[in-house]
């Protein structure tokens, strides 16, 4: 528990870069370093929450903390990796609402995107010859990306993926069980394709707050902007109690802060109803994540134990790993801008290959960098 806690305790705090950054250090530091499991398990765990609604990189800390010390894992691993930056978003808040805008923090990132992106595309390379194990996966993961270059929705590239998965896999076994002799009947191979497919604020207003962001975090697929969508809907058109300006703010505040992007749900709890609203936002967006990988701390292990589900868990982390590739690259473009990034990503490649020097390390060096540049310009 000691362990659980100080690892996630120490990922809230630096894990800079949205998901794709968050799944990179939780594999260098508990894959690579720590060995709780090995990437095989690792990349299933990362498929099946690609399944679920809600926070992706939240919910496989949730699964990563129950696979090294059981329920009370699951708990404290979430507490943990969520509390940091919902501390900080709630600060940042105070400061927005008492100055009119937070903190600038662009020169602490200006070092810390670099060694972020470096790390992520250190783990792509370790995690790759796990995840694309046949040259047709080779040919899906590379398809999702060009998919999700083209513009293709995320979600439609994970669950495109994890179908034409589990055609392949129904056609193979037809192809099989005819050249066995079988008679599948008209009806075989519909048969296979679905056997494959399984504070100052009154309680009436906090308690609207706790339904609208459960609702969210029970229903949300698809990430940042997605969530902008569901916040912009919710608490600026239909409620009217906050501005579109604000809500971008607080997007951008969940954007710079480490940990998840969902604690831009903390902001506008804060706007709502101060530090109770804060509280309440922040347990109602992450409760459902909770609930649900609670209930389905075993799916991983039962999709790879069936041949189709497994086909499908396949398709998922093939196309999965093509959207991180592709967030690493959007990174990368927008981080690597002149010659001392550049060499701050190339260092933190090196440091990784040579070394099991924890990420920490890295990211606070990478911060450190960042500061003095803002300072010395």
């Amino acid at each position: 528990m000691r362990e659980v806690a100080l690892v996630f305790g120490h990922l809230g705090v630096v894990a800079f870069g949205g998901p794709a950054a968050h799944i990179a250090l939780m594999r260098e530091e508990l894959v690579r370093r720590r060995g709780w499991v090995d990437d095989r398990r690792f990349v299933d765990l990362m498929g099946a929450t690609n399944l679920l609604p809600g926070p992706n990189s939240t919910e496989l800390a949730l699964h990563l903390g129950h696979e090294r010390a059981g329920w009370r894992g699951l708990l404290l691993a979430g507490v943990c990796f969520i509390l940091p930056a919902a501390l900080m978003v709630t600060a940042l808040s105070w400061a927005y609402v008492e100055h009119g805008q937070a903190p600038a923090v662009t020169g602490l990132l200006y070092g810390v995107v670099p060694v972020v992106v470096a790390i992520i595309a250190w783990s792509v390379v370790g995690m790759a010859p796990t995840v694309l194990r046949s040259r047709w996966l080779v040919l899906l993961a590379v398809a999702g990306l060009a998919a999700y270059l083209a513009g293709v929705n995320e979600l439609v590239v994970l669950f495109g993926g994890a179908g034409v998965a589990a055609v392949v896999r129904a056609a193979r076994s037809l192809y099989e069980r005819r050249a066995r002799g079988e008679r599948l009947g008209a009806l075989g191979l519909p048969v296979l394709l679905a056997s494959a497919v399984l504070g100052e604020a009154n309680g009436a207003q906090l308690t609207q707050l706790f339904w609208t962001m459960l609702k969210i975090g029970s229903l949300l697929y698809g990430g940042g902007y997605v969530l902008l969508a569901f916040l912009e809907g919710d608490f600026v058109d239909r409620l009217g109690w906050i501005t579109q300006q604000q809500l971008l703010d607080g997007i951008s505040l969940g954007q710079v802060t480490p940990g998840p992007l969902f604690t831009t749900a903390t902001f506008v709890g804060y706007l709502v109803a101060g530090l109770p609203g804060a509280l309440v936002a922040t347990v109602a967006i992450f409760l459902p994540s909770f609930v649900l990988v609670g209930l389905l701390t075993r799916l991983a292990g039962w999709l790879r134990s069936r041949t189709w589900t497994s086909a499908l868990l396949d398709g998922v982390n093939a196309t999965g790993l093509a959207l991180i590739v592709g967030v690493c690259g959007e990174l990368a473009a927008n981080a690597l801008v002149d010659p001392l990034t550049l060499a701050l990503a190339a260092l933190t490649l090196l440091v990784l290959w040579r070394t099991r020097w924890s990420s920490t390390w890295l990211i606070l060096a990478g911060a450190a960098v960042g500061i003095a540049h803002a300072l010395a310009t």
